[in-house]
């Protein structure tokens, strides 16, 4: 997926410069927009797989919030049960 979506902005990079060249321009310069647009589109490329990449862990932490979560309220309920237990021991001051 992502070779083929790079890849297709690099065509549209390439159809875009050729549509903008004129008849009287030189090879060198078509040449160097056809690098600034494939550049532009491979750092839209990158900037969404990011993205996607940073939606995918967030999207894994909440399950692994939501799965732990119960297991996390047991725990702070034996630690509130402990931190009675102990309050009852200690003696009054």
């Amino acid at each position: 997926m992502k070779a083929s979506l790079l890849l297709a902005l690099v065509c549209t990079a390439l159809l875009a410069a050729g549509a903008r060249a004129d008849a009287s321009e030189d090879l060198e310069e078509l040449m160097g927009k056809v690098q600034d647009f494939a550049q532009k589109a491979m750092s839209k490329a990158r900037s969404a797989f990011s993205s996607v990449q940073e939606s995918e862990v967030a999207q894994q932490a909440r399950q692994w919030l939501a799965a732990n979560a119960n297991r996390a309220k047991e725990r702070l309920a034996w630690v509130k049960e402990r931190l009675a237990e102990l309050w009852k021991r200690t003696p009054d001051a």
